[in-house]
Formats: C-alpha cells, sequence, structure tokens
C-alpha cells in the first residue's frame, strides 16, 4: 500500500531540513538548491503529492512510464527525464519533458535537436557526465564534455542549462561518501571549466541522491534527485 500524503509531507520537511543543514554547514544559501522528487515505479499518486505539497517538478526515469503517468495527473508540474535515454525514444522524450537530463552523446543531441524542432519548441536539457568515471553509470566521458556541450550550443532547439552525474557506490559507506565526493568535486570543476571556454552560464548542477546529497550539497549541487528518502523503497 502506497503512503499517505501526511506521510509524504513529514518526509519531504525532512529532507529539506537536512538539506538546509547541508547548506548551513558549507556556508550556502538554501535558497541556491532545489529538491527534485523522483516518482519512477511509484503511482500517480505521488506526483499528485509533490504539486499538492508545492513543488514544482519531479523526476522520472523511463519514458513510457512518465507518459502514462502524466496524463493520469492533474497538478501543475514540470517533468524531467532523469534515466538514460534510447535514442527511439528521444522523439517521445522531447515531446512530453519539460527537460531532459540524461543527454549523453552528439547522437541524442541531434536527435532531441530535430524533435524539438520539428515541435517548435525549444527543449532544455543537461549534459550527462560520468565525472565518477564509473563503467556502470551512463554519461559522457570528460574529456568528451566539451565536444557533446559545442554540439549542443550550436543546435537553436535546445537549451543547455548545466550539467548531471551520478556518483559511483563504494563498498561501505564511507567510501561511498568519499566517491561521492570527488565526483562532485570533477563535476563542479569541468562545470567551471567548459562555462569559461565557451563563454556561456551553465546554471545547473544536477547531483545528489538520498545517499549522497549532503556531499552534493558541499560541492555546488543546485538539484538533488531524491526518491527513497520521499517515497520509501521501490517495488
Amino acid at each position: 500500500m502506497f503512503i499517505d500524503f501526511e506521510t509524504f509531507r513529514t518526509r519531504a520537511d525532512k529532507v529539506h531540513a537536512l538539506m538546509q543543514a547541508a547548506c548551513r554547514a558549507t556556508g550556502r544559501d538554501p535558497a541556491g538548491v532545489k529538491l527534485l522528487p523522483v516518482t519512477k515505479t511509484h503511482p500517480p499518486a505521488a506526483a499528485e503529492y509533490v504539486a499538492r505539497y508545492g513543488l514544482p517538478a519531479v523526476g522520472e526515469n523511463r519514458v513510457q512510464e512518465a507518459v502514462e503517468k502524466r496524463a493520469a495527473v492533474s497538478g501543475a508540474l514540470r517533468w524531467e527525464l532523469i534515466g538514460h535515454l534510447q535514442s527511439n525514444k528521444a522523439k517521445l522524450a522531447a515531446a512530453h519533458f519539460d527537460r531532459v537530463q540524461s543527454v549523453d552523446s552528439e547522437k541524442l543531441v541531434g536527435l532531441l535537436a530535430k524533435a524539438a524542432a520539428d515541435q517548435g519548441k525549444v527543449l532544455p536539457i543537461l549534459l550527462q557526465i560520468n565525472a565518477g568515471n564509473d563503467p556502470a553509470k551512463f554519461g559522457a566521458e570528460p574529456a568528451d564534455a566539451p565536444r557533446l556541450l559545442a554540439a549542443a550550443l550550436a543546435r537553436p532547439s535546445l537549451r543547455v542549462d548545466g550539467l548531471m552525474t551520478i556518483a559511483p557506490l563504494g563498498a561501505t559507506p564511507d567510501e561511498t561518501r568519499a566517491h561521492a565526493r570527488r565526483t562532485f568535486a570533477n563535476l563542479r570543476r569541468i562545470r567551471d571549466e567548459l562555462a569559461a571556454t565557451h563563454g556561456v552560464a551553465l546554471p545547473e548542477l544536477s547531483m545528489g541522491m538520498t545517499g549522497d546529497f549532503a556531499e552534493a550539497i558541499a560541492e555546488g549541487s543546485t538539484l538533488i534527485r531524491v526518491g527513497t528518502a520521499l517515497f520509501g523503497p521501490r517495488e
């Protein structure tokens, strides 16, 4: 049985309190870090709770699941794709998502740009970079990031808001936190270098999830993606 709204509200309040504490610990303004609830595998009620709570957006991992869920949700929300995007789903993703965070190849840049142009829209995107050099994770290699950004900037139907990454897991909680800190620091460094060399603002750093968002905030995250701490374990 899925949680009720009061349970969600209590959990969301707790996550916000932890976010604020992480910001205070590193001298950051809490207003500079947003929470993106991740509703993947949960029922449409999860997204309804997010809208009722007053948050503006949700994150989903699978295109088809999100398309069906969005049609069943009445709350005004933005929908962001945070999971790996297959080439054959690019047109559908461009049509149904308000932002795609998982753009990790020049091929995908081209497909999304064409789809967005055909739909008469400018699609916001984030470039997913494998900043932790984890073979188990999706994302462009750091060395390929300049070329990927250049390809995206050349497309008027795309708007590059920033970068996204997922940190590798370690064998122990301490090792996981250390991996996370290094990964997030590396993404911030990559962002700073790209912004300087290309003369563009890349304000969004989407990094940090339920288990490592304090480390992400310490390294400059502007958007944390949290599912388990809000909705419980996925079925």
